[in-house]
């Protein structure tokens, strides 16, 4: 588990996570790198959460593969590269997804649960967008597009609890709650669909600026940290530094925060 925000306005996207990564071992590590630039010069990344690899490669050092396709470096996938003036994220996001799944996960008996995010601009476009690639098992549907271009605001992933109840006033297992006293599964989930919208707390505007993004990402990471590591009964799964790093249609990817502020993409 982990967690990986991602903030959607008018100027572009910011894209902020924890650094843990828990193996089934049991082991947890607090040094996992979670975004990547997925070309050079491009206003293209990824990030990741659920299993920390796929067989002995980790999710960091394969999607830098994928990159160096990308970016023409593989001699044996040329027609992987990106040309910078004709390319659509719906398109990187299929070749995402075959290189992830049915060129690593399947080869490997097919167990990894994982989900990538991936967010930017297609060529030519003035506005970004988000799709995603969930790798569950045996199973990983088309890509999807969770913000097409007018669409924006918060989204997250990994550890939700803390989210969830902070912006839609209600836990994960409210459910759960609901028909352990009494109501039926109809019933819980029509009270959840109506409560909701009452509860709901607007934490942006899609005009706000750039650096009110990023604080606010850092504010949410941050948040869920704090929230697994005092919680009694969770398992410490999220925590680490912070990375950020932000999208936009004229500044490209740029690093905002990062571990090793040294170290190459």
């Amino acid at each position: 588990m982990t967690v990986l925000v991602s903030v959607k306005i008018n100027d572009g996207i910011v894209m902020a996570t924890d650094s843990a990564s828990s193996f089934a071992s049991g082991m947890i590590y607090h040094n996992s790198r979670k975004i990547v630039n997925l070309r050079e010069g491009l206003p293209l990344a990824a990030m990741v959460t659920g299993a920390g690899g796929i067989g002995n490669e980790s999710m960091d050092t394969l999607l830098k593969d994928l990159r160096h396709r990308f970016t023409g470096h593989d001699p044996a996938h040329k027609d992987w590269t990106i040309d910078p003036g004709d390319y659509t994220l719906e398109n990187i996001a299929m070749r995402l997804r075959r290189f992830l799944f049915e060129e690593k996960s399947l080869v490997h008996g097919a167990t990894t649960w994982t989900k990538f995010r991936l967010c930017g601009y297609s060529a030519g476009r003035s506005l970004a967008e988000v799709w995603e690639v969930n790798l569950m098992g045996e199973n990983c549907p088309p890509p999807s597009c969770i913000q097409h271009e007018q669409e924006f605001g918060l989204r997250w992933d990994g550890e939700y609890e803390a989210l969830d109840r902070l912006v839609f006033g209600l836990g994960t297992r409210f459910n759960e709650s609901a028909i352990r006293h009494g109501l039926s599964t109809e019933d819980a989930a029509t009270l959840r669909e109506k409560l909701v919208p009452d509860l709901y707390e607007l934490l942006f505007i899609e005009a706000m600026p750039m650096q009110d993004a990023i604080d606010l990402a850092r504010y949410l990471v941050d948040t869920t940290i704090g929230f697994v590591k005092y919680s009694v009964s969770r398992p410490k799964t999220v925590g680490g530094p912070i990375e950020i790093a932000s999208i936009s249609k004229h500044g490209g990817f740029q690093w905002v925060q990062r571990r090793g502020e040294g170290a190459s993409n």
